[in-house]
């Protein structure tokens, strides 16, 4: 089974603000393969996935893709992290 990664990839670099060469510059790759890899015509290898992610600082949304689930779900997630480790330290506490 081969998922189609590209839609996703281009979500990720148009909500960072980036253009294919400012992606393309920030992966050391040619502008003509992030236009093979956003329109699924070229195969993504997983290092170049997280490595996309960090460039477009959309780590929820790889969290998202990788889990299944919709990038809302890992935000909340994300944004409950420090109320759950105070409760966590205070729990610790008593």
């Amino acid at each position: 089974m081969e998922i189609e990664f590209g839609s996703q990839l281009r979500k990720m670099r148009k909500r960072a603000g980036m253009s294919q060469e400012d992606i393309a510059l920030d992966l050391h790759m040619s502008i003509s393969n992030v236009s093979r890899l956003e329109s699924n015509k070229y195969q993504l290898k997983a290092v170049d996935l997280v490595r996309w992610a960090e460039a477009t600082n959309a780590m929820d949304m790889l969290v998202a893709l990788l889990v299944g689930v919709d990038v809302s779900i890992v935000q909340q997630i994300l944004e409950s992290l420090p109320k759950i480790a105070t409760i966590i330290l205070w729990i610790g506490g008593l």
